[in-house]
Protein backbone atom coordinates (compact mmCIF):
# COMPACT_ATOMS: atom_id res chain seq x y z
CA UNK A 1 0.00 0.00 0.00
CA UNK A 2 1.00 3.28 -0.68
CA UNK A 3 2.33 4.92 2.42
CA UNK A 4 1.20 7.99 4.14
CA UNK A 5 4.28 10.14 3.53
CA UNK A 6 4.09 8.91 -0.60
CA UNK A 7 1.34 9.80 -0.57
CA UNK A 8 1.33 13.95 0.65
CA UNK A 9 4.45 13.81 -1.84
CA UNK A 10 1.66 12.79 -4.97
CA UNK A 11 -0.15 15.67 -4.11
CA UNK A 12 1.97 18.12 -3.75
CA UNK A 13 3.60 17.24 -7.13
CA UNK A 14 0.38 16.53 -8.67
CA UNK A 15 0.46 12.90 -9.78
CA UNK A 16 -2.94 12.32 -7.74
CA UNK A 17 -5.73 14.46 -5.79
CA UNK A 18 -7.12 14.31 -2.12
CA UNK A 19 -10.54 13.17 -3.70
CA UNK A 20 -8.63 10.10 -5.58
CA UNK A 21 -7.39 8.74 -2.30
CA UNK A 22 -10.35 9.90 -0.12
CA UNK A 23 -12.47 7.76 -2.95
CA UNK A 24 -10.36 4.80 -3.45
CA UNK A 25 -10.24 4.16 0.58
CA UNK A 26 -13.34 4.52 0.63
CA UNK A 27 -14.32 1.99 -2.38
CA UNK A 28 -11.88 -0.46 -0.54
CA UNK A 29 -14.03 -0.58 2.38
CA UNK A 30 -17.06 -0.99 0.65
CA UNK A 31 -15.54 -4.24 -1.04
CA UNK A 32 -13.98 -5.49 1.95
CA UNK A 33 -15.31 -4.37 5.49
CA UNK A 34 -18.19 -6.74 5.38
CA UNK A 35 -16.16 -9.43 6.19
CA UNK A 36 -13.72 -7.35 8.37
CA UNK A 37 -16.18 -5.17 10.17
CA UNK A 38 -13.46 -2.54 11.09
CA UNK A 39 -15.32 0.49 10.72
CA UNK A 40 -18.40 1.88 13.09
CA UNK A 41 -18.77 4.64 11.24
CA UNK A 42 -17.81 6.55 7.86
CA UNK A 43 -18.72 9.85 6.46
CA UNK A 44 -18.42 9.28 2.66
CA UNK A 45 -20.01 12.87 1.93
CA UNK A 46 -18.02 15.07 4.44
CA UNK A 47 -14.56 13.27 3.61
CA UNK A 48 -15.38 13.89 -0.07
CA UNK A 49 -16.27 17.34 0.82
CA UNK A 50 -13.28 18.07 3.04
CA UNK A 51 -10.66 16.33 0.48
CA UNK A 52 -11.91 18.55 -2.25
CA UNK A 53 -11.10 21.64 -0.56
CA UNK A 54 -8.06 20.46 0.08
CA UNK A 55 -7.57 19.84 -3.78
CA UNK A 56 -8.42 23.21 -4.42
CA UNK A 57 -6.20 24.99 -1.03
CA UNK A 58 -3.02 22.75 -3.17
CA UNK A 59 -4.71 24.34 -6.40
CA UNK A 60 -4.28 27.95 -5.00
CA UNK A 61 -0.63 27.99 -4.44
CA UNK A 62 -1.22 28.06 -0.51
CA UNK A 63 1.10 25.91 1.98
CA UNK A 64 -0.07 22.04 2.61
CA UNK A 65 -0.13 19.99 5.76
CA UNK A 66 2.32 17.25 6.19
CA UNK A 67 -0.84 14.69 6.06
CA UNK A 68 -2.37 16.42 3.43
CA UNK A 69 -5.30 14.21 1.51
CA UNK A 70 -4.32 11.44 3.77
CA UNK A 71 -7.37 9.49 4.98
CA UNK A 72 -7.63 8.58 8.54
CA UNK A 73 -9.18 6.55 10.94
CA UNK A 74 -10.09 7.31 14.42
CA UNK A 75 -11.02 4.83 17.33
CA UNK A 76 -14.47 5.66 18.42
CA UNK A 77 -13.62 6.66 21.80
CA UNK A 78 -12.11 10.12 20.43
CA UNK A 79 -14.61 12.90 20.04
CA UNK A 80 -15.24 14.27 16.57
CA UNK A 81 -17.69 17.17 16.16
CA UNK A 82 -19.35 16.24 12.66
CA UNK A 83 -19.73 12.17 13.64
CA UNK A 84 -21.21 10.60 16.28
CA UNK A 85 -19.00 9.27 18.93
CA UNK A 86 -20.26 5.49 20.72
CA UNK A 87 -17.46 4.54 23.04
CA UNK A 88 -17.84 0.77 21.00
CA UNK A 89 -21.80 0.70 22.86
CA UNK A 90 -25.31 0.02 21.14
CA UNK A 91 -26.96 2.57 23.28
CA UNK A 92 -24.58 5.51 22.53
CA UNK A 93 -23.91 5.14 18.73
CA UNK A 94 -25.89 8.25 18.41
CA UNK A 95 -23.61 10.11 20.91
CA UNK A 96 -23.10 13.25 18.77
CA UNK A 97 -19.56 15.07 20.69
CA UNK A 98 -20.27 19.25 20.27
CA UNK A 99 -16.44 19.22 19.56
CA UNK A 100 -13.33 17.88 18.35
CA UNK A 101 -10.94 16.26 20.33
CA UNK A 102 -7.67 18.47 20.98
CA UNK A 103 -6.16 15.18 18.23
CA UNK A 104 -8.24 15.39 16.11
CA UNK A 105 -8.06 19.59 15.77
CA UNK A 106 -4.03 18.23 15.36
CA UNK A 107 -4.88 16.31 12.50
CA UNK A 108 -6.94 18.42 10.40
CA UNK A 109 -4.66 21.04 11.00
CA UNK A 110 -2.00 18.79 8.68
CA UNK A 111 -4.96 18.53 5.93
CA UNK A 112 -5.72 15.11 7.22
CA UNK A 113 -9.32 13.65 5.99
CA UNK A 114 -11.02 11.62 8.98
CA UNK A 115 -13.51 9.64 6.99
CA UNK A 116 -14.60 8.00 10.08
CA UNK A 117 -14.41 6.25 13.26
CA UNK A 118 -12.77 2.35 13.94
CA UNK A 119 -14.48 -0.15 16.00
CA UNK A 120 -13.37 -0.42 19.52
CA UNK A 121 -14.51 -2.60 22.73
CA UNK A 122 -17.53 -1.39 24.69
CA UNK A 123 -15.89 1.31 26.21
CA UNK A 124 -12.15 0.33 25.62
CA UNK A 125 -12.25 -2.52 27.93
CA UNK A 126 -11.90 -6.16 26.89
CA UNK A 127 -14.90 -7.51 26.10
CA UNK A 128 -14.44 -8.09 22.52
CA UNK A 129 -15.63 -6.07 19.24
CA UNK A 130 -17.37 -7.28 16.16
CA UNK A 131 -13.93 -7.08 14.32
CA UNK A 132 -12.09 -9.67 12.37
CA UNK A 133 -8.47 -10.32 11.81
CA UNK A 134 -7.81 -9.18 8.01
CA UNK A 135 -4.47 -11.99 7.89
CA UNK A 136 -7.67 -14.55 8.50
CA UNK A 137 -11.02 -13.75 9.68
CA UNK A 138 -10.92 -16.80 11.93
CA UNK A 139 -8.41 -14.83 14.07
CA UNK A 140 -9.79 -11.65 15.99
CA UNK A 141 -7.63 -8.61 15.69
CA UNK A 142 -6.73 -8.14 19.76
CA UNK A 143 -7.97 -4.93 21.57
CA UNK A 144 -9.45 -2.49 22.67
CA UNK A 145 -7.94 -0.78 19.45
CA UNK A 146 -9.73 -3.48 17.13
CA UNK A 147 -10.44 -1.42 14.31
CA UNK A 148 -7.53 1.08 13.99
CA UNK A 149 -5.41 -2.09 13.77
CA UNK A 150 -7.07 -4.06 11.05
CA UNK A 151 -8.37 -0.94 9.04
CA UNK A 152 -4.70 -0.41 8.81
CA UNK A 153 -3.47 -4.37 8.16
CA UNK A 154 -6.69 -4.84 5.86
CA UNK A 155 -5.32 -1.67 3.71
CA UNK A 156 -8.01 0.68 4.46
CA UNK A 157 -5.92 3.97 5.19
CA UNK A 158 -2.33 4.65 5.41
CA UNK A 159 -2.18 5.60 9.15
CA UNK A 160 -5.32 4.97 12.03
CA UNK A 161 -5.35 6.33 15.42
CA UNK A 162 -5.74 3.95 18.73
CA UNK A 163 -5.57 4.35 22.33
CA UNK A 164 -3.49 2.22 25.14
CA UNK A 165 -4.17 1.89 28.54
CA UNK A 166 -2.64 -1.15 28.88
CA UNK A 167 -2.08 -3.27 25.54
CA UNK A 168 -4.29 -2.11 23.34
CA UNK A 169 -2.19 -0.73 20.62
CA UNK A 170 1.04 -2.92 21.08
CA UNK A 171 -1.11 -6.24 21.01
CA UNK A 172 -3.43 -5.41 18.16
CA UNK A 173 -0.77 -4.42 15.87
CA UNK A 174 0.90 -7.96 16.53
CA UNK A 175 -2.02 -9.70 15.71
CA UNK A 176 -2.72 -7.91 12.96
CA UNK A 177 0.49 -7.83 11.31
CA UNK A 178 1.04 -3.52 11.34
CA UNK A 179 2.84 -1.09 12.91
CA UNK A 180 2.11 0.09 16.63
CA UNK A 181 3.62 2.98 17.92
CA UNK A 182 2.75 4.72 21.69
CA UNK A 183 4.94 7.55 22.29
CA UNK A 184 5.49 8.47 25.46
CA UNK A 185 3.10 9.46 28.24
CA UNK A 186 1.89 12.99 27.73
CA UNK A 187 3.23 13.12 24.39
CA UNK A 188 -0.25 13.57 22.57
CA UNK A 189 -3.03 15.03 24.45
CA UNK A 190 -6.10 13.10 25.48
CA UNK A 191 -8.63 16.12 25.57
CA UNK A 192 -11.95 15.08 23.94
CA UNK A 193 -11.13 11.09 24.82
CA UNK A 194 -13.10 8.83 26.79
CA UNK A 195 -11.21 9.03 30.29
CA UNK A 196 -11.08 5.76 31.76
CA UNK A 197 -7.36 6.08 33.80
CA UNK A 198 -6.25 9.63 33.88
CA UNK A 199 -3.15 7.77 35.09
CA UNK A 200 -2.54 5.16 32.32
CA UNK A 201 -4.28 6.58 29.30
CA UNK A 202 -2.20 7.16 26.23
CA UNK A 203 -2.74 7.45 22.86
CA UNK A 204 -1.09 5.40 20.00
CA UNK A 205 -0.85 5.22 16.27
CA UNK A 206 -1.00 2.32 13.48
CA UNK A 207 0.60 2.12 10.30
CA UNK A 208 2.48 -0.43 7.55
CA UNK A 209 5.73 1.59 7.42
CA UNK A 210 7.61 2.91 10.48
CA UNK A 211 7.89 6.10 8.62
CA UNK A 212 3.80 6.44 9.03
CA UNK A 213 3.71 6.16 12.53
CA UNK A 214 6.82 8.61 13.38
CA UNK A 215 4.97 11.03 10.92
CA UNK A 216 1.95 11.26 12.59
CA UNK A 217 3.08 10.77 15.52
CA UNK A 218 5.12 14.44 14.81
CA UNK A 219 1.66 15.53 14.04
CA UNK A 220 -0.14 14.76 16.56
CA UNK A 221 2.47 16.16 19.39
CA UNK A 222 1.76 19.26 21.11
CA UNK A 223 1.33 20.61 24.29
CA UNK A 224 -2.55 20.44 25.81
CA UNK A 225 -2.81 22.69 29.00
CA UNK A 226 -6.05 21.05 29.68
CA UNK A 227 -4.80 18.00 29.79
CA UNK A 228 -2.71 17.70 33.60
CA UNK A 229 -0.22 14.65 31.62
CA UNK A 230 0.52 16.84 28.62
CA UNK A 231 4.28 18.54 29.30
CA UNK A 232 5.01 21.62 28.23
CA UNK A 233 8.37 20.81 26.75
CA UNK A 234 9.60 20.42 23.25
CA UNK A 235 8.79 17.26 21.38
CA UNK A 236 11.33 15.30 20.08
CA UNK A 237 11.08 14.73 16.27
CA UNK A 238 10.14 11.55 15.44
CA UNK A 239 9.93 10.96 11.73
CA UNK A 240 13.77 12.62 11.78
CA UNK A 241 14.65 9.97 14.35
CA UNK A 242 13.18 7.01 12.47
CA UNK A 243 15.20 8.21 9.36
CA UNK A 244 18.49 8.80 11.05
CA UNK A 245 21.64 6.57 11.47
CA UNK A 246 22.72 5.58 15.45
CA UNK A 247 25.92 6.75 15.42
CA UNK A 248 26.89 3.42 17.09
CA UNK A 249 25.23 0.00 17.02
CA UNK A 250 22.80 0.10 19.79
CA UNK A 251 22.96 -1.71 22.90
CA UNK A 252 19.44 -4.00 23.80
CA UNK A 253 18.26 -6.03 26.97
CA UNK A 254 15.77 -8.89 27.29
CA UNK A 255 14.27 -9.38 30.20
CA UNK A 256 13.16 -12.74 30.86
CA UNK A 257 10.01 -12.13 33.10
CA UNK A 258 7.57 -14.08 35.34
CA UNK A 259 4.95 -13.91 32.67
CA UNK A 260 6.96 -14.97 29.69
CA UNK A 261 5.18 -18.63 30.82
CA UNK A 262 2.51 -17.64 29.37
CA UNK A 263 4.33 -17.06 25.83
CA UNK A 264 3.88 -19.74 22.70
CA UNK A 265 6.44 -21.54 22.02
CA UNK A 266 6.78 -20.44 18.59
CA UNK A 267 6.69 -16.90 19.63
CA UNK A 268 9.57 -17.56 21.96
CA UNK A 269 11.46 -19.26 19.27
CA UNK A 270 10.86 -16.31 16.99
CA UNK A 271 11.91 -13.92 19.71
CA UNK A 272 15.47 -15.99 20.57
CA UNK A 273 15.89 -15.67 16.31
CA UNK A 274 15.98 -11.73 17.14
CA UNK A 275 18.29 -12.11 20.16
CA UNK A 276 20.96 -14.23 17.84
CA UNK A 277 20.73 -12.45 14.94
CA UNK A 278 21.23 -9.07 16.94
CA UNK A 279 24.50 -10.86 18.25
CA UNK A 280 26.00 -9.34 21.33
CA UNK A 281 24.40 -6.33 21.26
CA UNK A 282 21.20 -7.91 23.24
CA UNK A 283 22.59 -8.39 27.25
CA UNK A 284 19.72 -10.74 28.75
CA UNK A 285 18.91 -10.51 32.13
CA UNK A 286 16.51 -12.67 34.30
CA UNK A 287 13.98 -10.51 35.97
CA UNK A 288 11.82 -12.62 37.45
CA UNK A 289 11.74 -10.65 41.00
CA UNK A 290 12.67 -7.30 39.59
CA UNK A 291 9.39 -5.68 38.98
CA UNK A 292 7.67 -7.71 41.55
CA UNK A 293 4.10 -6.02 42.08
CA UNK A 294 3.97 -3.76 39.33
CA UNK A 295 1.55 -5.56 37.19
CA UNK A 296 -0.67 -5.42 40.28
CA UNK A 297 -0.21 -2.15 40.59
CA UNK A 298 -1.25 -1.39 37.51
CA UNK A 299 -4.28 -3.52 38.32
CA UNK A 300 -5.07 -1.74 40.84
CA UNK A 301 -4.62 1.99 39.06
CA UNK A 302 -6.81 1.14 36.46
CA UNK A 303 -9.75 -0.86 38.10
CA UNK A 304 -9.55 2.14 40.59
CA UNK A 305 -10.28 5.03 38.56
CA UNK A 306 -11.96 3.36 35.54
CA UNK A 307 -14.42 3.01 38.50
CA UNK A 308 -15.04 6.55 39.72
CA UNK A 309 -14.42 7.80 35.64
CA UNK A 310 -17.25 5.36 34.28
CA UNK A 311 -19.69 6.05 37.06
CA UNK A 312 -21.60 8.86 35.86
CA UNK A 313 -22.06 6.93 32.56
CA UNK A 314 -23.44 4.24 34.84
CA UNK A 315 -25.56 6.43 36.74
CA UNK A 316 -27.05 8.20 33.80
CA UNK A 317 -27.65 5.01 31.42
CA UNK A 318 -28.30 2.46 33.56
CA UNK A 319 -27.56 -1.26 32.84
CA UNK A 320 -25.09 -0.06 30.50
CA UNK A 321 -22.49 -2.11 31.12
CA UNK A 322 -21.40 -5.84 30.39
CA UNK A 323 -21.11 -8.54 33.11
CA UNK A 324 -17.34 -8.09 32.60
CA UNK A 325 -16.27 -4.64 32.48
CA UNK A 326 -19.60 -4.21 35.76
CA UNK A 327 -17.96 -6.95 37.63
CA UNK A 328 -14.21 -4.97 36.86
CA UNK A 329 -16.41 -1.58 38.26
CA UNK A 330 -17.54 -3.22 41.47
CA UNK A 331 -14.30 -4.46 42.48
CA UNK A 332 -12.87 -0.96 41.49
CA UNK A 333 -14.90 1.01 43.90
CA UNK A 334 -14.09 -1.11 46.99
CA UNK A 335 -9.97 -0.55 46.08
CA UNK A 336 -9.15 1.99 48.98
CA UNK A 337 -7.02 5.28 48.59
CA UNK A 338 -4.66 3.82 50.68
CA UNK A 339 -4.19 0.76 48.49
CA UNK A 340 -4.41 3.30 45.28
CA UNK A 341 -1.74 5.84 46.83
CA UNK A 342 0.87 2.48 47.61
CA UNK A 343 0.15 1.14 43.96
CA UNK A 344 1.01 4.78 42.49
CA UNK A 345 4.21 4.91 45.11
CA UNK A 346 5.08 1.55 43.33
CA UNK A 347 4.75 3.09 40.14
CA UNK A 348 6.55 6.04 40.88
CA UNK A 349 9.39 4.06 41.45
CA UNK A 350 10.00 2.37 38.70
CA UNK A 351 9.43 5.51 36.55
CA UNK A 352 12.42 6.79 38.52
CA UNK A 353 14.33 3.16 37.93
CA UNK A 354 14.28 3.60 33.96
CA UNK A 355 15.48 7.60 34.04
CA UNK A 356 18.99 6.10 34.47
CA UNK A 357 18.43 2.63 33.14
CA UNK A 358 18.38 4.12 29.50
CA UNK A 359 22.02 5.79 29.84
CA UNK A 360 23.51 2.00 29.50
CA UNK A 361 20.78 0.22 26.42
CA UNK A 362 19.18 2.29 23.62
CA UNK A 363 15.69 -0.39 24.11
CA UNK A 364 14.32 -3.11 26.13
CA UNK A 365 13.61 -6.14 23.32
CA UNK A 366 11.03 -8.05 24.46
CA UNK A 367 7.22 -9.92 22.75
CA UNK A 368 4.46 -7.42 22.21
CA UNK A 369 1.96 -10.12 22.40
CA UNK A 370 1.54 -13.87 23.87
CA UNK A 371 1.67 -15.37 20.50
CA UNK A 372 -0.45 -15.44 17.33
CA UNK A 373 -4.42 -13.59 17.55
CA UNK A 374 -6.55 -15.77 19.80
CA UNK A 375 -9.02 -17.14 17.37
CA UNK A 376 -12.38 -15.08 17.49
CA UNK A 377 -14.46 -17.69 18.25
CA UNK A 378 -12.59 -17.73 21.65
CA UNK A 379 -14.25 -14.32 22.51
CA UNK A 380 -11.25 -12.96 23.37
CA UNK A 381 -8.86 -9.91 23.05
CA UNK A 382 -5.90 -11.43 24.30
CA UNK A 383 -3.62 -10.90 27.14
CA UNK A 384 -2.03 -7.65 27.52
CA UNK A 385 0.60 -8.42 29.85
CA UNK A 386 3.50 -8.18 27.56
CA UNK A 387 2.76 -4.14 27.72
CA UNK A 388 1.38 -3.95 31.19
CA UNK A 389 4.85 -2.51 32.94
CA UNK A 390 5.83 -0.21 29.86
CA UNK A 391 2.59 1.21 30.09
CA UNK A 392 2.59 1.64 33.58
CA UNK A 393 5.90 3.48 33.48
CA UNK A 394 4.66 6.14 30.36
CA UNK A 395 7.51 4.45 28.41
CA UNK A 396 7.70 4.64 24.33
CA UNK A 397 7.14 1.08 22.82
CA UNK A 398 6.73 0.13 19.04
CA UNK A 399 5.97 -2.97 17.36
CA UNK A 400 7.68 -4.00 14.54
CA UNK A 401 5.68 -6.93 12.15
CA UNK A 402 8.44 -9.52 12.11
CA UNK A 403 7.64 -13.01 12.92
CA UNK A 404 4.48 -15.68 11.80
CA UNK A 405 3.11 -17.84 14.01
CA UNK A 406 3.05 -21.71 12.99
CA UNK A 407 -0.67 -19.89 11.81
CA UNK A 408 0.97 -18.37 9.33
CA UNK A 409 -0.45 -15.37 11.65
CA UNK A 410 1.49 -12.02 12.62
CA UNK A 411 3.62 -12.25 15.73
CA UNK A 412 5.37 -8.62 16.57
CA UNK A 413 8.71 -8.08 18.16
CA UNK A 414 8.26 -5.06 20.81
CA UNK A 415 11.10 -2.06 21.62
CA UNK A 416 11.01 -0.13 24.59
CA UNK A 417 12.96 2.97 25.22
CA UNK A 418 13.44 6.03 27.65
CA UNK A 419 10.75 8.80 28.48
CA UNK A 420 10.69 11.32 25.85
CA UNK A 421 13.03 9.52 23.75
CA UNK A 422 10.66 8.90 20.87
CA UNK A 423 13.23 9.52 18.63
CA UNK A 424 15.83 7.38 20.17
CA UNK A 425 13.30 4.49 19.56
CA UNK A 426 12.45 4.76 16.25
CA UNK A 427 15.87 5.49 14.91
CA UNK A 428 16.94 1.60 17.03
CA UNK A 429 13.75 0.06 15.13
CA UNK A 430 14.86 1.52 12.01
CA UNK A 431 17.87 0.04 12.90
CA UNK A 432 16.83 -3.62 13.76
CA UNK A 433 14.72 -3.53 10.69
CA UNK A 434 17.77 -3.17 8.79
CA UNK A 435 19.70 -5.95 10.70
CA UNK A 436 16.46 -8.73 10.34
CA UNK A 437 15.99 -7.85 6.75
CA UNK A 438 19.62 -8.41 5.91
CA UNK A 439 19.78 -11.62 7.95
CA UNK A 440 16.89 -13.06 6.09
Amino acid sequence: MTTAVQMVDMIRTGQTTAVALVTAALDHIEKTDDDVKAWAWLDRDGALAHAAELDNLRKSGRAIGPLHGVPVGLKDIIDTATMPTGYGVAALAGRQPDADAYLVSRLKAAGAVIIGKTVTTPFAFMDPAATHNPHNVTYGPGGSSAGSAAAVAAGHVPVAVGTQTNGSVIRPASYCGVFGFKPSAGMISRTGVLRTSETLDQIGVFANHLDDVALIGDVLADFDPVDPCSFWRPRPKMLAGARDIPPVEPNFVWFEMPYFTQLADDARAGMMEVVAMLGGQVEQIDASSSFTGLVEAQSIIQSYEIARNLHAIGEQHGDIFSPKLAKLLDHGITISDQAYQEAMTLRNGAINYFVSFFNDFDAILTPAAPGEAPLFSEGITGDPIFSTVWTLCGLPCVTIPALMSQNNMPIGVQLVAGQEEDDRLLRTANWVIDRLNAGQ
